[in-house]
């Protein structure tokens, strides 16, 4: 989840940056997005798609410095420290220092966005602008002012400590926070994917743990740039270079070897007390990392099992035949590690154990015998003729172009799609879903149940 203070500042003359609509009919037509891809000799990775039709470009840079990146000590320090990022510059090169309103008042008058956030994995860092060559410019060189030259005002950072203490205060009062805790913790165990920031870490962040984060992570040998817009190879490398030069006197020592998520060894179940007119219910396991070949399987046969709304299966047994809930949902997250594959829902307190016997049910069937025929075909029909939507901005792009580069996925990944979809069969989903899950090992955690 994206740290409230890591948001984009907003602009004075926001711009919806279209994919073209005859790009995308030639795209679901002849499958072809021209990405290319080379090192600048900073050694930044880059992914460039040209679309000249909108004088517009998004930039987005990916450092290893998300979440698994963090300590149990300091947990939320990534998100914290992107956060402060645009909370101003100091003086640099004859330039007066901004502190963070003159700093955005700069961007809204550029008409430009500056921002940062992280992930999992990923500290992110984004800019979008007019390419119009003067404002471009200057765009691209406040950029690399802000990566060089961060202020860290401690100021900024006691008051916003105050903001994020009070957000984790009223989130107490959700059963779907507790639920949320002690899902992580039962799933990744020590693994800092499962990290979530308490008062007590939050409290032990201080300005000097944000500046060596970020000149630990924030490297321009890591970095993977990806960007989409109407500038050509030769624009791109200079803006590469203009912005990695801003972050190259943070050396580039390794980082760290992490450890492994490590399966479940027996099921845990959880049930803890709290009063809600809905009880929070949450169900799964590790899963698997953004790059297993069986991403594909267990992605389109979660969409039967619960990823696809309505016409799922989870929905139509759980909330369709029975009401034992408004909605139920389940997903993976994938990283560069092994994410967590997860079922959601809300219910009546003392229907709480019955819904979680009938998804229990539910899982250990799809696992043995995975989708029907039909359930598949329809699956398929709503991921390959809604390709196109999936593609239809610039910013949508822009993150299946960082999808690729993060995870070193083939160039023509997105032209492949909807074959390598179309030819799944219902052998490879349940193959992979009985890879994958276990539903006798598996964490239940529910919040709120009447006993």
């Amino acid at each position: 989840m994206m740290n409230a203070l890591a948001l984009f500042r907003h602009i004075a003359r926001p711009v919806l940056l279209a994919w073209p609509l005859a790009a995308l009919i030639a795209t679901s037509a002849h499958a072809t997005i021209p990405i290319e891809r080379w090192t600048h000799s900073s050694g930044a990775r880059v992914h460039l798609v040209t679309s000249p039709s909108i004088p517009m470009v998004d930039v987005q840079i990916d450092f290893d410095g998300g979440r698994r990146r963090e300590t149990a000590e300091r947990a939320g320090l990534g998100g914290v420290t992107a956060g402060l990022l645009s909370a101003g510059v100091t003086a640099q090169a004859g330039l007066p220092a901004l502190d963070e309103n003159q700093l955005s008042e700069a961007w809204a008058d550029l008409g430009a966005q500056f921002g940062a956030q992280t992930t999992l994995d990923r500290f992110s860092i984004s800019l979008r602008s007019l390419t119009e060559p003067d404002l471009l410019q200057r765009a691209v060189a406040l950029a690399a002012r802000q990566l060089a030259a961060p202020a860290w005002p401690d100021s900024v950072w006691q008051r916003d400590r105050q903001r994020l203490l009070a957000s984790l205060k009223e989130a107490e009062n959700r059963p779907g926070t507790h639920a949320g805790r002690a899902f992580s913790k039962a799933v990744y165990g020590a693994h800092p994917y499962g990290l979530r920031p308490e008062a007590a870490t939050y409290n032990a962040i201080t300005v000097a743990d944000m500046r060596a984060f970020y000149r630990r992570h924030v490297a321009s040998c890591r970095a993977q740039v990806s960007m989409v817009g109407a500038i050509d190879r030769a624009q791109a490398d200079r803006i590469v270079g203009q912005l990695m030069a801003a972050v190259k006197d943070h050396g580039c020592s390794p980082l760290p070897a992490l450890p492994l998520v490590q399966p479940l060894k027996q099921a845990v179940d959880e049930r803890l007390p709290f009063t809600a007119a809905q009880a929070q219910v949450l169900i799964g396991q590790p899963g698997v990392p953004r790059t297993d070949p069986d991403f594909l399987p267990l992605f389109v046969g979660n969409y039967v099992l619960g990823g696809g709304g309505f016409v799922s299966r989870l929905m139509t047994e759980v909330r369709e035949k029975r009401g034992l809930t408004y909605g139920i949902s389940s997903f993976f997250t994938t990283g560069r590690q092994a994410g967590a594959f997860q079922i959601s829902m809300t219910t009546r307190p003392d229907q709480a154990a019955q819904a979680v016997d009938v998804v229990r049910e539910v899982v250990r069937g799809f696992v043995t015998q995975g989708p029907t025929e039909s359930e598949l075909q329809a699956a398929k029909d709503f991921l390959i003729n809604g390709e196109a939507l999936r593609l239809d901005s610039n910013r949508k792009l822009l993150d299946n172009v960082a999808n690729i580069a993060w995870n070193d996925l083939p160039l023509n990944y997105l032209e492949t799609w909807t074959q390598e979809i179309d030819r799944l069969r219902v052998e490879d989903i349940r193959r992979a879903f009985a890879r994958v899950l276990q539903p006798e090992r598996m964490v239940t955690v529910v919040v709120g149940a009447k006993p």
